[in-house]
């Protein structure tokens, strides 16, 4: 029994923290908690959240070596967002500003990719209410999004405080 519910924030090595935090700053609308100079750290917290932070960036330094693919480390780090509304939003935040690099439905998630500028990868995604997960409760399916009728259905609908 470990008693851990959810991520509560998630922590960045990062090439120019300042660049990195205006990104998630002006992306997806985290604000700046405090600073750290003497650790070159920025702490963020998304708009909505109940977190002290949610996010971490250390910045290593124009020299740090990027971030490679297919290599052992962390993938993507997951925002979840309350409504499929709020999720068509940041859809084109995300294309205009450049970061979009894909999108799908897992069955009980639906799901936009992006990347930061330092190419670590993050997914935006919203949660369908858990009482219409059926099959998907037990699954991870990759499908295509069809995000026009999944706001048809679903505008509105509420489900980020749901555990």
């Amino acid at each position: 029994m470990t008693g851990i519910r959810r991520l509560n924030h998630a922590v960045l090595f990062v090439s120019d923290v300042d660049r990195v935090a205006e990104f998630y700053s002006t992306v997806l609308g985290f604000g700046e908690v405090t600073r750290v100079p003497q650790m070159r750290a920025v702490f963020l917290r998304a708009a909505d959240s109940a977190n002290h932070h949610d996010l971490g960036l250390f910045g290593l330094g124009p020299d740090a070596a990027p971030r490679s693919a297919a290599t052992v480390g962390l993938y993507h780090l997951a925002w979840q967002v309350d409504t499929i509304d709020d999720l068509a939003a940041l859809r084109t935040t995300l294309i205009t500003s450049g970061a979009y690099t894909g999108e799908s439905s897992h069955g009980a998630t639906k799901s936009l990719y992006g990347a930061d500028p330092d190419g670590n990868e993050f997914e935006v995604m919203w949660m369908l209410p858990r009482a219409a997960w059926g099959d998907h409760a037990d699954e991870a399916v990759v499908e295509r999004l069809d995000l026009e009728g999944e706001i048809a259905r679903w505008s509105g609908t509420r489900t980020a405080d749901e555990l």
